[in-house]
Order: C-alpha cells, then sequence, then structure tokens
C-alpha cells in the first residue's frame, strides 16, 4: 500500500468526506460539503486546497515542514509523501482545512479548479517568495 492509497484510505472514513473525480482530471479526489479539498494526483504528490487566510496563519510552520510547497496565489498547498509522518501532516491539514473552509470560506471561489498540478507546479523545489 503507498502513502497516497493509506492517506486516501484513512480520509475515507471521515464522515464529513467523500471521494470524487478532481476537477483537475487526474487522480482521485476528496471533497467536503464546501467542494474540493484533496487531489492525489500520484502516489507521492497530493494538493489540498487551504483558505488564503489559513494559508498566510500557517506559513511559517508549512514553509518549515520541508514537504509542502507554496505557490503564490493558489489556494492549494502541494504536500510530497515520502514518509508516515508526511501522512499524518496530510491528515492534520486536511483537518484545518475543513476548519478554515467553514470560518473563513473562500468568496472569490477559486478553489473549483486550478490545483497546482494544472499550473504546471508539482513538486519541484520550495518556493515561499509570495507568502
Amino acid at each position: 500500500m503507498t502513502l497516497a492509497s493509506r492517506a486516501l484510505a484513512q480520509l475515507a472514513t471521515w464522515p464529513d468526506l467523500r471521494q470524487t473525480a478532481p476537477s483537475c482530471g487526474l487522480g482521485q479526489g476528496v471533497s467536503s460539503a464546501q467542494g474540493e479539498i484533496v487531489h492525489f494526483h500520484s502516489d507521492r504528490d497530493v494538493d489540498l486546497r487551504l483558505t488564503d487566510r489559513a494559508i498566510r496563519r500557517f506559513a511559517k510552520d508549512l514553509r518549515d515542514s520541508g514537504v509542502i510547497r507554496i505557490v503564490p496565489g493558489s489556494p492549494w498547498v502541494t504536500l510530497r509523501l515520502d514518509a508516515a509522518s508526511d501522512v499524518d501532516l496530510l491528515l492534520t491539514l486536511v483537518s484545518v482545512a475543513l476548519q478554515a473552509q467553514q470560518r473563513w470560506p473562500d468568496l472569490a471561489g477559486r478553489h473549483a479548479v486550478g490545483c497546482n498540478d494544472q499550473r504546471g507546479a508539482g513538486f519541484v523545489k520550495a518556493d515561499f517568495g509570495g507568502v
């Protein structure tokens, strides 16, 4: 079982989430009542939708993790799953994302499409210049 499939299996047990086809058309997705929240693009690369406010609030922690890439202007962050601890981080951030969606909805509606994979912004290197 890959790390991504393990994470997807765990998220499938959460009552507020359901598996969906991602709007970008690549891989597997997970949605909440507020919309898409996670795209699994490969066995290692995962895009997670956070609100702009949540990204700003946790920027230092995200930056310090070493497994997360922030793309300026995107409500999605990309995680690289290399270890079991990265799955734990993803699950924690999904919980943060669910809370952020409820508290600080993205009124611009930018979350519907355009995850980082569609931006050609896969996990190549960390880029925190816009945060």
